[in-house]
């Protein structure tokens, strides 16, 4: 039973890995395809965008497929998304080797989430999206900065050709290894999956999401270029400082698969907390090498562990629609990367990277309150 949720870990590596290397290749790639930081972080929107406005749909309809299949089918795309962004001479086909694989993130994100939930039941749905998650923070730990790494050595198409060819690697093994999966008997119906949305606390956690994710990437989206021009590193220390800021967020899938299986809205203050204090003393500690890595550190945990309490939350939330549950939270979480992106943008714009901490913790801040207002909302109900 372990295997299958090793394998399917192992290829959200890939899936996240090619969502946000881009992080980390931002000041690159502005300067090869003769673009603005701002501009080229709109590349982040446009993922996040596509993958906000098509992930529930695609996912409810891709439900009712054999699993095995679609997975692979969706790496060999990555694969080839990804080789045509190395290869992209402006940035309008960039925009297009973006655009492709946010069409199937959410599908397999959603339903690798399912999946592994399937296998060990739903008491222990922490627990098993915690393995995924092991291989989302991977791609936090070892994908983004060592495409920042590789970038650094060899140029950053250099990373989209390896993250190329580890895609076409894993869709082989699971060809290899991943037995056929059993096709559910009893098939929610898509208007049945749809009707959640009619639910105001559903409405509510979708929220949450939004305002989590657009807290986070107003500042993370320009993490690189934070270490760049404000503590002054070069791009191989930016890529070990990205490394280190994943690495603690092991630590955070860890805690965050506990916490979450025993009360989601009370974990996800928790580290909405946390985070808002690593945000806020990351630029003030930009040149104490102390207090940098205590800023990057507990920023690196929480942000991992709200990957995690945010999607089992929605899924929990919606228990016999899980599926489509999950792929909410990948719309909602989404489409807050996107607006953070839009928004750390015009934050740098006008008032400067050293403003990007605060913008975000404006965020987070909402969100503690909206978690407080959807606790207050569901006692009632069940009171009521």
């Amino acid at each position: 039973m372990l295997l299958p949720i090793l394998l399917l870990s192992a290829a959200g590596f890939t899936v996240l890995t090619t969502e946000f290397v881009i992080v980390g290749l931002l000041p690159s790639i502005a300067r090869d395809l003769d673009v603005s930081i701002p501009q080229a972080g709109l590349l982040v929107t446009l993922f996040a965008f596509t993958v906000a406005a098509f992930g529930p749909f695609l996912t409810a309809y891709f439900s009712r497929f054999e699993r095995r299949r679609l997975f692979i089918t969706i790496l060999v795309m990555f694969g080839l998304a990804n080789t045509l962004a190395a290869l992209a001479p402006n940035i309008g086909v960039m925009a297009i080797a973006r655009l492709l694989p946010a069409l199937g993130l959410p599908v397999f994100w959603a339903l690798a989430s399912e999946t592994a939930v399937d296998i060990v039941g739903p008491d222990y749905a922490g627990r098993a999206i915690e393995k995924i998650g092991f291989g989302i923070v991977c791609a936090t730990v070892f994908g983004i900065p060592v495409g920042t790494l590789i970038s650094d050595a060899w140029g950053w198409r250099s990373a989209f050709a390896i993250l190329a060819g580890v895609a076409m690697i894993k869709a082989l093994l699971l060809w290899c290894y991943l037995p056929a999966t059993r096709l559910h008997l009893e098939q929610v119906s898509l208007r049945s999956q749809f009707g959640i949305l009619r639910r105001p606390l559903m409405i509510g956690h979708v929220l949450l999401s939004i305002l989590v994710f657009c807290g986070m990437f107003t500042a993370y989206t320009y993490l690189a270029d934070i270490l760049e021009r404000l503590a002054g590193f070069n791009g191989t220390v930016v890529g070990w400082c990205l490394m280190g800021f994943g690495a603690v967020g092991l630590i955070g899938n860890s805690l965050g698969g506990r916490m979450v299986d025993r009360h989601p809205l009370i974990a996800s203050m928790v580290f909405c907390a946390f985070m808002i204090g690593g945000m806020v003393a990351l630029v003030p500690s930009i040149h104490s090498i102390l207090g940098l890595a205590a800023a990057l550190g507990v920023w690196g945990v929480t942000q991992a562990a709200l990957f995690l309490v945010s999607h089992v939350r929605l899924m929990k939330a919606a228990p016999h629609a899980p599926a489509f549950a999950a792929s909410l939270n990948i719309a909602g979480g989404n489409l807050g990367i996107g607006l953070g992106a839009m928004v750390g943008g015009r934050v740098i714009d006008n008032l400067g990277l050293g403003s990007l901490g605060f913008a975000a913790a404006g965020f987070i801040l909402l969100s503690i309150l909206l978690a407080l207002a959807l606790m207050g909302a569901k006692s009632r109900t069940v009171y009521a």
